[in-house]
């Protein structure tokens, strides 16, 4: 069986070091850290203000990251622009307005379709594998695949919210748009609010997801258990959706 990859955000150990304008923690180290700690790639999302990672972080972090490097963002023309310039291996494109706290919806791959596909053929022509942040939605997965894009990011925010109240009702949405995405030839990665407590449960019951991104919740937990022991405490959720059945 193939498993789940885990990709680390870093924005969190980003925002720590801006807050006191020195190099503490040094967010190379760290990311050159995580992969030798078992992470399968590292994950950024530069914002127009540049509070978490910055675009100057990003040639510097391509450099080091050995197995998958994905940078997050809204596609405007300065980002395409320094995300072309540094040719990560993936992009996921998000919809957040430039002032947004965190990325909490998906595309509405519908209106937004011309846009997308216009965005997406000049990353790929870089050979770039392009995400498309999309919430559990079936009627956006067609749309979705029409745009060019190679896989799909289920927001799982919602999923999040829902689990303790009842799993099975907050999982079915990622189930069934998952189904479709697959069915419609893209893969599938997912991300937001997945942490210890759900991350197996998620991945054992939505089909095919190839990648989670996981930052917030990570970083927080290598606050009580250290870095090196929180990404193989994630590694293991993701080993245990393997026993449920999971294969992706």
């Amino acid at each position: 069986m193939h498993r789940t990859r885990l990709s680390v955000n870093l924005n969190k150990v980003a925002l720590i070091r801006n807050a006191r304008g020195g190099n503490l923690p040094n967010l190379i180290q760290v990311a050159i850290d995580c992969e030798s700690f078992g992470a399968d790639g590292i994950t950024v999302h530069p914002r127009p203000d540049e509070r978490h990672v910055r675009f100057a972080d990003l040639q510097p972090l391509k450099d080091v990251v050995s197995r998958e490097f994905n940078i997050e963002g809204y596609p405007s023309e300065d980002f395409i622009d320094q995300v072309c310039a540094v040719v990560p291996h993936q992009c996921t494109l998000v919809p957040d307005l430039p002032g947004a706290l965190t990325s909490d919806s998906g595309w509405d791959t519908i209106n937004h379709k011309s846009f997308l596909k216009e965005v997406i053929s000049a990353l790929k022509a870089k050979d770039i594998r392009v995400s498309l942040f999309l919430n559990a939605d079936p009627g956006m997965v067609d749309a979705a695949a029409e745009t060019g894009a190679d896989r799909i990011e289920l927001y799982t925010g919602d999923f999040a919210k829902g689990f303790s109240n009842n799993r099975e009702a907050a999982v079915q949405p990622h189930v069934e748009t998952a189904a479709l995405a697959v069915k419609a030839g893209l893969d599938i990665n997912a991300g937001h609010d997945l942490n210890l407590d759900n991350l197996a449960f998620y991945l054992s019951s939505v089909s095919m997801v190839s990648e989670v991104s996981i930052g917030h919740a990570l970083i927080c937990d290598a606050l009580y258990y250290g870095l090196a022991n929180a990404i193989q405490m994630y590694l293991q959720q993701i080993n245990e959706s393997l026993k449920a059945g999971f294969e992706p």
